[in-house]
């Protein structure tokens, strides 16, 4: 299976249009779900892509003796597209055809009002659409919702699905102005084969995504949650002084936090390490402060020697401690470390000579033998996370914990590498960080 769900197809499909389209916010992209189960799908690309979502509703006219045969399909707004040589070919009447549009119009205006109550589809002239479904077979219905798109004034259609059979949309019958698909599978049989999970969506899960769309839409968007979450927050660049150097650091204490995270980065990184950085937000999130500042000065760091220098490097963290001890904005507030890598070692370093003003130690794929002379007389509680498919850093730490002789525990993230770049492994490190810096019991 390609697919554990829809849900889950939807996440995969907005991850790759998120990557190949520019938007911000961008009041000029609609995506649209085709009922009902194109919608659960379009739901998570809507979200993702910060767009509103609507409804794409389309009733096929099937040949009256052969209804599984289109020859033809209905959209809202008097939209009908006909395949004349279908028409032609079945000897369907102008008086048939116009019975058949009549009673698919019909249903297909009692489940419009049934999804969006009183709301009015949204106006697309203009724009660009995105028409999602959960996957292509014939592609009749796909078409039709294009040309639909197209002709109550979309400027620009992309049809977008997580599968459809090797070669489909590449032909003259393309409608749309792209063409969208993760997987163009070679023995496509149906699309259901390709989900763990292809039970029929409801006219209730249709409702229900639709209203969470418009929820959504409703809440501030983004930028403003920050720049509140910043008023409240004590949030700002800090400049620390160690010895005759001043090291750029970023200080983010929420309101009423009583802990201060020191985080080290590692080797060849820096205070804007996106994976620190991704983890000190979760940390803030939690009422934990956070200070991620550069070890090395711009200089320093073109040396190769120095950022190996675990020593070196443990200093720095040892004066920057002392420097938030006295600083009005710290004072008074516990301080527990947060090392990756080599900053790690150098973490474990300096908590050994500091003893107990330092109160908890997490390490995310860590280097604990670079400081191994100093691990048994660390005192604050370690917590090591390595990637299980890190194996030479595993064995590192599963030896360190020998020599450890403080509160210590070392968990390992399934499928996890090096760098914790795989899906969802960076968030399991969050998650961990938190409940360990917060004393909370292990899961």
């Amino acid at each position: 299976m390609l697919f554990t769900d829809r849900v889950d197809a939807g996440r995969k499909l907005a991850e790759h249009l998120a990557a190949s389209m520019d938007n911000d916010e961008d009041e000029d992209l609609i995506v649209l779900g085709l009922a009902r189960g194109g919608v659960p799908v379009a739901a998570e690309v809507a979200e993702v892509l910060r767009a509103p979502l609507d409804v794409c509703l389309v009733r096929k006219l099937g040949v009256p003796f052969q209804p599984e045969l289109g020859m033809g399909a209905v959209a809202e707004e008097g939209v009908t597209v006909l395949n004349d040589h279908v028409v032609q070919a079945s000897g369907v009447s102008k008086a048939e055809l116009a019975e058949i549009e009549r009673r698919e119009r019909d249903l297909l205006e009692r489940r419009a009002r049934r999804y969006r109550g009183e709301r009015p589809p949204l106006e697309l002239g203009g724009r660009t659409v995105v028409v999602v479904d959960d996957g292509i077979a014939t592609g009749s219905t796909a078409r039709a919702a294009c040309r639909a798109a197209r002709d109550r004034g979309a400027a620009h259609v992309v049809l977008a699905v997580p599968v459809a059979p090797a070669g489909w949309g590449q032909g003259p019958e393309r409608d749309a102005d792209e063409v969208v698909c993760l997987h163009n599978p070679v023995g496509f049989l149906a699309v259901g084969q390709f989900y763990a999970d292809f039970s029929q969506t409801t006219d209730e899960e249709v409702v229900e995504c639709l209203d969470r769309a418009i929820a959504r839409r409703a809440q501030p968007p983004p930028e403003a949650n920050a720049e509140a979450e910043r008023a409240a927050n004590h949030d700002v660049e800090l400049p620390l002084q160690v010895g005759p150097m001043r090291l750029p650091g970023h200080l983010s204490l929420p309101a009423g936090a009583e802990r201060v995270v020191v985080f080290a980065h590692g080797s060849g990184s820096s205070r804007h390490s996106p994976r620190n950085r991704y983890v000190a937000t979760a940390l803030n999130r939690a009422g934990l402060g956070t200070l991620l500042f550069d070890l090395l000065t711009e200089h320093e760091e073109h040396a190769r020697s120095n950022v190996f220098d675990i020593e070196l490097l443990a200093r720095r963290l040892i004066e920057v401690t002392r420097e938030l001890r006295e600083r009005p904005e710290t004072r008074g507030r516990a301080v527990d470390y947060f090392g990756a890598s080599t900053g790690a070692a150098a973490a474990l370093w300096a908590a050994a000579e500091l003893g107990t003003d330092v109160g908890a130690i997490v390490s995310r794929g860590g280097r604990p033998d670079l400081a191994q002379a100093h691990l048994p007389t660390v005192t604050a509680r370690t917590l090591l996370i390595v990637g299980g498919d890190d194996h030479a850093v595993l064995e590192l730490n599963s030896r360190a914990r020998t020599f450890l002789r403080c509160e210590n525990r070392l968990e390992v993230v399934p499928g996890a590498g090096h760098l914790f770049e795989e899906p969802g492994t960076l968030d399991a490190v969050a998650d961990l960080a938190r409940d360990w810096f917060l004393g909370r019991p292990a899961a």
